[in-house]
């Protein structure tokens, strides 16, 4: 077969894949809410794994990673008052519209519930599958976060009580960034580098913060992996990524910029974390 001929195939194929979706896409109906206007996940109750069985315990006092864990929280405690501390602030945020538009600068288009309805609730749902997947060790360890055990600062002293009350490891609130970076980097490959980039920041926002130890971040990223693989085998996740992706076209070609300030989070971004893992 001669190049134009694959070509011309691939075109078919490609016109005929677009034609079996919705003309405009919107968000799939008849998906239940965990609150008003946040979904619930793909995965079933018996389909979620179990991260207990999956981690091991958090360092113990004394350990090397224990040591790890108090030099890196040194090294991001001297970030405290830059724009990075700024921005962990902004990350700190799981309002759907915050957790969500931390991702625009990378992914490059708006993601909203008007220009990219099907990827919005997507993202929605990953997060609430990975986000949740720390749970299990959370409560059996109730691990004590930095700022509890070295009595300095965090980022969001509003959140005091709820956050001492809730275990160190795993980070969940990386598990939920790390997660919507994966995804959204299969969605727009193109910009998958950038993407997992800013997943990493999101997480290490959570070092910044001093509400986590380098050792709760590489917990989370790991039940989120763990979790995006377990989506595939969800054929309604599936479709969704699928519908997603050609929500992305359209929003290229059309003028769904992101809505944050990129250049200053690019600035922020600068400030990076020495020895971060």
């Amino acid at each position: 077969m001669s190049r134009n001929a694959i070509s011309w195939a691939a075109i078919v194929s490609l016109a005929m894949f677009i034609g079996t979706l919705p003309a405009n896409a919107q968000m799939r109906q008849g998906v239940a809410e965990l609150m008003p206007g946040v979904p619930t996940g793909y995965l079933t109750d018996d389909q979620k794994l179990d991260s207990v069985a999956l981690l091991p315990a958090p360092p113990g006092s004394g350990s090397a990673s224990a040591e790890f864990d108090q030099q890196m929280h040194d090294r991001a405690a001297a970030l405290r008052g830059t724009a990075r501390w700024d921005l962990a602030i902004r990350d700190a945020s799981l309002a759907s519209e915050d957790a969500i538009g931390a991702f625009e600068c990378a992914a490059g288009i708006d993601i909203s519930r008007t220009e990219t309805p099907r990827l919005y609730q997507l993202i929605q749902r990953v997060m609430v599958d990975t986000g949740t997947s720390t749970d299990g060790a959370k409560r059996r360890y109730q691990a004590l976060r930095p700022f509890v055990v070295n009595g300095e600062t965090m980022c969001t002293p509003d959140e005091d009580a709820e956050l001492r009350a809730d275990g160190s490891y795993p980070s969940g609130h990386t598990a939920l960034g790390w997660g919507a970076a994966l995804v959204l980097a299969e969605v727009i490959p193109e910009r998958a580098e950038i993407i997992i980039s800013r997943g990493r920041s999101f997480g290490e926002s959570r070092m910044i913060c001093n509400v986590h130890w380098q050792s709760d971040i590489l917990a989370g990223r790991f039940m989120a992996a763990a979790t995006v693989a377990k989506l595939h085998s969800v054929s309604e996740f599936r479709e969704d990524v699928n519908i997603a992706r050609q929500e992305v076209l359209k929003a290229k070609e059309g003028a769904a910029k992101p809505s944050p300030d990129c250049a200053a989070e690019d600035r922020a971004l600068s400030l990076t974390l020495p020895g971060a893992l």
